[in-house]
């Protein structure tokens, strides 16, 4: 199963800050692991990783509940390439019409009743590829600017994108959670492979609910007792400073660096580029192989483009 060379990285129709688009390659090629058991992600964000290595057996869950709902909908036909085109196209033309006041009409409604379709309008209609909710679970980023984003072929790229996660989920035994770390780290047996990316701890934490240094705390206990091989994905350092918590709480195991470029962010300071680690149980580390020495690349051949 892994490691594996990923030549294409495909673009779920989800987007959220730190989203590992550009890193799939450098986390698939840095972990071994046989494959017999479940692929398991408590942290799934926009899924990014598990639908490019495309695991047959999986376990994938978030808190955010609107993320695991829309890939439980599509998992279940409940809407598929079709219903979405027909959707951002009836939609993207009110929003060019209106602009401002319909996109904040539609947070309305969303806020106020929920609904996948909204959520994935909203998504793309948001300011700079933020997704961010506040402490009482309202979704409060601001209008991105660009009434007329919705064209037929960004509508059609995303019917795409939709078209690809039902294709993949129609052949895979994949189950979608909404559970908070714990539980689902909870479900993890020997043969399977745990992949982590929690908020970055000192970082900007407000994609769904708070994350502060307890909880970083509370995950590393946890998943230093899984019977398990893990691996997890947190920064580094970057021009400012460097990362503590990684340095006090997660030694002892391999520990693989890759850097790259943020876009997406709040403020500048989360827009900026950023050595990344991944820390693999020793022993599901991939020896052969050297990402950083193997692949050498201008900075800027990693920027990440959340339009695709």
């Amino acid at each position: 199963m892994l490691p594996k060379a990923i030549q294409k990285i495909k673009v779920p129709p989800v987007k959220c800050q730190g989203i590992k688009t550009k890193l799939v390659p450098f986390i698939s090629e840095s972990i071994k692991w046989e494959g017999v058991g479940k692929w398991i992600e408590p942290f799934l964000g926009s899924g990014v990783v598990a639908f490019n290595i495309q695991p047959k057996r999986a376990l994938l869950a978030d808190t955010n509940k609107y993320i695991i709902q829309l890939y439980k909908d599509i998992q279940s036909g409940k809407i598929d390439s079709q219903i979405v085109r027909e959707y951002l196209l009836e939609n993207g033309e009110l929003l060019r019409k209106k602009g401002d006041d319909y996109y904040y009409q539609k947070r309305k409604e969303f806020n106020e009743k929920g609904g996948t379709l909204d959520f994935l309008f909203l998504n793309r209609a948001s300011f700079n590829g933020l997704m961010r909710f506040n402490s009482k679970g309202i979704y409060n980023v601001p209008f991105g600017k660009k009434p007329e984003r919705f064209r037929k072929a960004y509508i059609t790229k995303i019917a795409n994108q939709i078209g690809w996660i039902q294709s993949l989920l129609s052949i895979t035994d994949w189950e979608f959670m909404v559970a908070d770390y714990e539980k689902t780290l909870s479900n993890a047996k020997e043969n399977d492979f745990v992949y982590l990316d929690p908020p970055y701890i000192g970082r900007s934490t407000d994609y769904f609910n708070d994350w502060k240094e307890d909880d970083a705390i509370r995950l590393a206990e946890i998943t230093h007792c899984l019977p398990c091989g893990f691996a997890l994905s947190m920064w580094k350092q970057n021009k400012y400073r460097e990362n503590e918590h990684l340095k006090s709480h997660w030694n002892g195991h391999t520990i693989k660096t890759f850097s790259h470029f943020y876009h997406v962010g709040s403020n500048e300071d989360l827009r900026n580029a950023m050595t990344e680690a991944l820390v693999i149980k020793t022993g599901f580390e991939n020896t052969d192989f050297s990402f950083n020495q193997k692949v050498i690349p201008k900075l800027e051949s990693y920027q990440i483009n959340l339009d695709l």
